[in-house]
């Protein structure tokens, strides 16, 4: 995986007075927008964080900004009031460590300050204002810790703003904020004519979106995400995990042009459409269409890590930042759903051979995948036997993780199928096997079956695998198996056996050494 830095144009987020240490405990993040506030809480701060609790109120703080240059009286009523209720949780849920942070309205409302000191003295917390400049790192901060790979530019769009941030192969570049948040639009009295020059205007201040062409735009935000709902929904894609979604920038700009010309009725009608974006969405959809055709990128994939998992992914300590999102994620699903987490050590060691340089092979990305089917594969083990396949597949396949794109879900939940049900093939794989190479879905076979074959051997248990071995020939797939644990080879151990080695074309047999 590439490590990440940040050398955004801005405040260095990586710049510390001492190495963090990792964080015990609970941790929550207020987050106070120019449209929602939202509280988020995970049961800590980890390299692939799950929220154990999680809303949010739209509250509209930014409503009136354009207009009046300061925070709606209404919005901050009713900002108040989720804010108090939030500290209460907080207090509540035992959250041992919180930040709060307020954006564009907060920051670009005349009564900004006054509004900040009230929220401080109302819940006891501390509260910090972003910059621009820290608005727009965060956000790129963000969309690395779920996608360390990313390559391309990120686009943050919130109530009151647009964060953009050039990202070179998990390393960012410059960033810039703008007042293009949809909210801030709608306020502005403009026309949409007026509205797409001052879009168009903005972005041609920016001298560097030329760098994105032919390149991916992370698309951070819940207008966004929205449309992309939609753009799932028309392709009836059979993956519905916002994360690492992909659209040509030709199909989701061509979509983004007609939300752009429809009314709230015909918006409401759309059942993909959420309600409270109805106003925002036709605004959203435009900026996004000029991005797109400002930047000529390639595609645009949608980041569900944003400003404030780049907040969490800041207070990680050194060594949690620098691993992997899927492995971390991987194993600490493990921890909660199946019986002996520690058991996928032995069970990563005893499938190697089958992927060493004699067998299928793999690279460094096929072995990552291993190891964290190697993690999940008891997933399903506490539902009944009927059912346990389709279990583990669905749970696999929409499972909290980070770090992994949709044809590498379709793999790992194919995996977690042919674990508990053999060669055979699930019943909702019409709709996905385009997602995945042939050669993949051999591959996943081969895995799941092994890893069906080394679950019956040992009975699910950590310290019987270390007395057996796997070794593949070209002719043949033997089970070497130690003396002193030959009673565990019994009939059903061998069929299942002789399963794996059909799929791989050769004869199966067992050798007592």
């Amino acid at each position: 995986m590439t490590t990440l830095q940040r050398n955004i144009d801005g405040p260095e987020l990586d710049k510390r007075a001492e190495p963090h240490t990792r964080i015990e405990g609970r941790f929550g993040i207020i987050d106070i927008g120019s449209n929602s506030v939202r509280l988020v809480i995970y049961e800590s701060a980890k390299r692939n964080p799950v929220p154990i609790f999680n809303e949010k109120v739209m509250a509209g703080l930014g409503a009136q900004l354009s207009e009046t240059g300061r925070l709606d009286p209404d919005g901050v009523e009713r900002a108040m009031r989720a804010l108090k209720r939030f500290s209460a949780l907080i207090v509540q849920l035992d959250v041992e460590h919180t930040a709060m942070v307020a954006t564009a309205a907060v920051r670009d409302a005349s009564d900004g300050a006054t509004f900040a000191a009230e929220v401080e003295a109302a819940t006891g917390l501390e509260l910090r204002v972003l910059s621009g400049k820290e608005e727009a790192a965060y956000a790129a901060l963000g969309v690395l810790s779920g996608i360390p790979d990313a390559d391309g530019i990120v686009g943050d769009l919130g109530g009151g703003s647009l964060e953009l941030v050039d990202l070179k192969k998990g390393v960012t570049g410059k960033g810039v904020t703008l007042p293009l948040g949809p909210l801030r639009l709608l306020g502005s009295g403009l026309s949409q004519k007026e509205i797409l020059k001052e879009i168009d205007k903005a972005f041609d201040q920016v001298d560097w979106l030329d760098k994105a062409q032919g390149r991916t735009l992370y698309a951070v935000g819940g207008v966004w995400r929205n449309l992309a709902r939609i753009h799932m929904a028309q392709n009836e894609y059979p993956v519905r995990v916002l994360h690492e979604y992909q659209m040509p920038a030709s199909e989701a700009a061509d979509l983004a042009k007609l939300i752009e010309r429809l009314g709230p009725k015909s918006l409401a009608k759309i059942p993909d459409v959420s309600s409270r974006r109805v106003g925002a969405l036709p605004l959203g959809a435009m900026v996004l269409s000029r991005l797109i055709a400002a930047t000529k990128v390639k595609k645009v994939e949608i980041s569900a890590y944003g400003l404030r998992e780049g907040v969490l992914f800041d207070q990680l300590s050194d060594a949690d930042r620098t691993g992997d999102p899927l492995l971390a994620g991987a194993s600490d699903l493990a921890k909660r759903l199946v019986r002996f987490p520690e058991h996928r050590h032995e069970l990563g060691d005893w499938v190697a051979p089958l992927f060493g340089p004699g067998g299928l092979g793999e690279t460094d990305g096929q072995k990552r995948l291993r190891l964290a089917a190697c993690s999940l594969a008891d997933i399903g083990w506490y539902v009944h036997p009927d059912y346990r396949a389709m279990h583990a597949f669905e749970q696999t396949l929409l499972a909290p993780l980070a770090g992994v794109n949709h044809a590498e879900r379709v793999f790992l939940a194919r995996v977690g199928f042919h674990r508990h049900e053999g060669a055979g093939e699930p019943a909702a794989f019409g709709n996905l096997s385009g997602l995945l190479k042939e050669e993949d879905h051999h591959r996943a076979q081969v895995l799941g079956l092994a890893l069906r074959v080394a679950f019956t051997l040992c009975a699910a248990t950590v310290g019987v695998l270390p007395y057996t071995r796997l070794v593949l020939t070209k002719d043949a797939l033997t089970l070497n198996v130690q003396r002193s644990h030959q009673a565990f080879c019994g009939e059903v151990v061998e069929k299942r056996l002789s399963a794996l080695a059909r799929v791989l074309d050769v004869q199966s047999k067992k050798v007592i050494v």
